[in-house]
């Protein structure tokens, strides 16, 4: 295996170059700062329907029903 490093070595450097290369590649991030990483994410999430305000109706049936039910409890001890 020596003897084949020996004979070509400008080929050995540019492999090891172009796998340095693709190596520090694999670390790079699209983003310069947190705050476009977030802004991408919340981007994302919303096209993916995350944080859609659906409204429900629960909130206020549940108070109409305990009020209703306090109202009861008033009248049948009163």
């Amino acid at each position: 295996m020596d003897s084949h490093r020996r004979r070509n070595p400008q080929a050995a450097l540019t492999s090891l170059e172009a796998a340095a290369a693709s190596a520090r590649g694999g670390f790079g991030c699209q983003f310069s700062t947190s705050e476009e990483f977030e802004m991408a994410l919340i981007t994302e999430r919303r096209a993916q329907g995350r944080y859609d305000q659906r409204r429900t109706r629960w909130p206020a049936i549940l108070f109409i029903g305990c009020t209703l039910m306090v109202a009861g409890t008033v009248l049948l001890f009163r």
